[in-house]
Order: structure tokens, then C-alpha cells, then sequence
């Protein structure tokens, strides 16, 4: 297969000044005259982090910056650079230099073998706390269980540090909706999926933002806003508190005519009282999950919004419909000085 050779690099940031000099400049490094861009997104941060973003535009035209008009999450803000983007290969890392770029040619190499068409890089180790990998082990496990068996084949692969094809993108150029899961969407377009062993750093400032409570949150979100499953398993869950039910009606029963001697019982049936009302409140609750996304989905609530972009040389792809503004019509983001 031809060797496709522009490679555009996302990079979402918030709260981030003094790490995104060094990213663009070992990026450059690292792809040397192979063709790209650097596109960095600031998902809602406070002003220092756009101003570090245009600063480094100013002087470099491989950067482009946008501006999103809130914080609109990880995830979000890739999507909105991920459509940004102009090169046939798209890379997606963090900006806080734990994904050394350096290790970008090695998750392009097989996209240029043709070998898959989403390259995960898996960390040869991770210098986090035990209760946070596990957590992100446990969230990467919902995710893959919820979009299917091509996914869940990389499921331990699962994270930031990816490469890609462009053209995969049109599978999800749609209004999504506020909920959005990168890796939920790749695996709509595409079953080939691979990993690549890179190495991985230590924060150079600041702290992660997701907990492990978010980590479970975002992939709960994912599995109810990209697959059925969770409905499916509300009806097992169901069919299973039924089954029970009628397990002990027949052991009460059966005890009854045999010894005739009936189950006393207050303890027992408050027990299977609280499981009946139990199951039903988790199956509610899945249900409330879809008819949320539903409402969401009705309100049109955008993905994001690009309030502003250092450059307007091309035009922007953004979140309600494949390549219309996101702004209101007849307003148009003001390219920074």
C-alpha cells in the first residue's frame, strides 16, 4: 500500500502553558520533513493557555489553535481537532508530554504497512497509583464490552496516544450530541485495529483531571450512549430476578406440601422483596441513561463550539452538521492578531 505521508497532530489542552512549546517543537522534530500540522485545541481553559496557543501560531504555521467557547471534555475537544485536521493521518496525544513524540513514528508504521487502520500506543509501563490503573483498566473494559469484539480485542490498548485514518472520520461527521467517546466512534468505521508498544512518561506539571470516579462515569456514558448492551443486560437482569422468584416460590411451596410445615417468614420475603425492587430500580436506571441522551439529542446541545482559531485558511468542520459553522449564522470565529 502507498505510503500516505501528511500526518495532522491533535493535541486537546486545558490549563496547559508551559509544556505546549516543547510539544510542537520535539512533534517537528519528530517527523522531520514528513508533511503535518500541529492542531491544538483549548477546551475551555483560562486565558493563559489561549494566549500560550497563539503565541506559539504566531511563529510557527504548522499550528493551528482553537478556541472552544466552554469546556466541553477530553473527548469533545479531540472531536473538534480531529475535524480539523487536514492531513490523510491523524495522531492524538495529551498535552502534558507523558506520550514522548518521538514514539509517533512508531504508531504510524503500520498504518503505513497497511497492516490496520487504528494504532493504539500500549505504555510499557504507567507511573500511576495502583486504585487509578485499575480504574482506567476497569473503564477500558466497559468500553470495549459495550462497542463490540473488534474493540474488546484491544480493549487494554485503549488510550490517548492514537493514530489513525482520516478518511474514518466520515463515519461520525453527524451531530453527536454533548456525550462523546473517540474510540466509541473509530470503532463504527473500521474493525482493524492494532497496538504498539511505546514508552510512556511522568506528568511534567499539574495533575490529571480524571479521577477514578470519572474514568467509571465517562465509560458508563459510553456504553449507554454507543450500544444497546446495557438495555439488553436490564432484560437479563430482569429475567433473571423473575427466575429466582419463582425458584423460591416453588422451594416455599414444595415445603409446604412435603413437610407441611410452612416457611416463617418475614426475613425471607423482605429479602426477596428488596431484589425485585432492587432489579428494577437498575433497570430504571438504564433506562433513564437512553432517555437522557434522548432529551440531549432533541435539545441539539452541540458537541462543541469553536469560539475562536488563530488561523481561517481553511474552512472549519465542526459539530452539528459536516462542515457548517458552529457559531450562529453570520458570525465567524476572529483570527487572533
Amino acid at each position: 500500500m502507498k505510503r500516505l505521508d501528511g500526518v495532522s497532530v491533535v493535541v486537546p489542552a486545558y490549563r496547559s502553558t508551559s509544556t505546549l512549546a516543547e510539544l510542537v517543537e520535539r512533534v517537528d522534530r519528530a517527523l522531520g520533513d514528513r508533511a503535518h500540522e500541529v492542531v491544538i485545541v483549548d477546551d475551555g481553559s483560562p486565558p493563559a493557555t489561549w494566549a500560550a496557543i497563539a503565541a506559539i501560531a504566531r511563529t510557527n504555521p504548522r499550528v493551528t489553535g482553537l478556541r472552544l467557547g466552554r469546556n466541553a471534555g477530553q473527548h469533545n475537544a479531540l472531536l473538534a481537532g480531529v475535524r480539523r485536521a487536514t492531513m490523510p493521518l491523524i495522531v492524538t496525544m495529551d498535552d502534558d508530554l507523558q506520550n514522548p513524540p518521538e514514539e509517533i513514528a512508531a504508531l504510524l508504521a503500520p498504518l503505513d504497512r497497511g497492516e490496520a487502520d487504528v494504532v493504539y500506543g500500549r505504555p510499557r509501563a504507567i507511573g500511576q497509583p495502583f486504585w487509578r490503573r485499575r480504574a482506567s483498566v476497569w473503564s477500558r473494559s466497559i468500553i470495549a464490552w459495550a462497542t463490540g469484539p473488534e474493540a474488546a480485542r484491544t480493549a487494554v490498548e485503549f488510550s490517548s496516544f492514537r493514530a489513525f485514518r482520516a478518511p474514518l472520520r466520515d463515519g461520525f461527521d453527524a451531530d453527536l450530541g454533548p456525550s462523546v467517546s473517540l474510540d466509541a466512534l473509530l470503532s463504527w468505521s473500521t474493525s482493524r485495529f492494532t497496538g504498539v508498544t511505546v514508552d510512556h512518561h511522568g506528568r511534567v506539571e499539574g495533575r490529571s483531571t480524571y479521577s477514578a470516579r470519572r474514568l467509571i462515569r465517562f465509560a458508563l456514558d459510553t456504553a449507554t450512549g454507543y450500544s444497546a448492551r446495557p438495555l439488553k443486560l436490564a432484560s437479563y437482569l430482569g429475567l433473571a430476578t423473575v427466575l429466582f422468584g419463582l425458584g423460591a416460590l416453588a422451594w416455599v411451596v414444595g415445603r409446604t406440601i412435603v413437610g407441611g410445615v410452612e416457611v416463617p417468614g418475614f426475613a425471607f420475603l423482605a429479602s426477596i422483596v428488596v431484589i425485585f425492587s432492587g432489579a428494577q430500580l437498575v433497570s430504571l436506571g438504564i433506562i433513564g441513561e437512553y432517555l437522557s441522551r434522548m432529551h440531549f439529542r432533541t435539545m441539539r446541545k452541540p458537541s462543541y463550539v469553536v469560539a475562536e482559531e488563530t488561523a481561517l485558511t481553511r474552512p472549519a468542520r465542526t459539530s452539528r452538521t459536516p462542515r457548517a459553522s458552529a457559531l450562529p449564522t453570520g458570525r465567524r470565529p476572529k483570527p487572533t492578531p
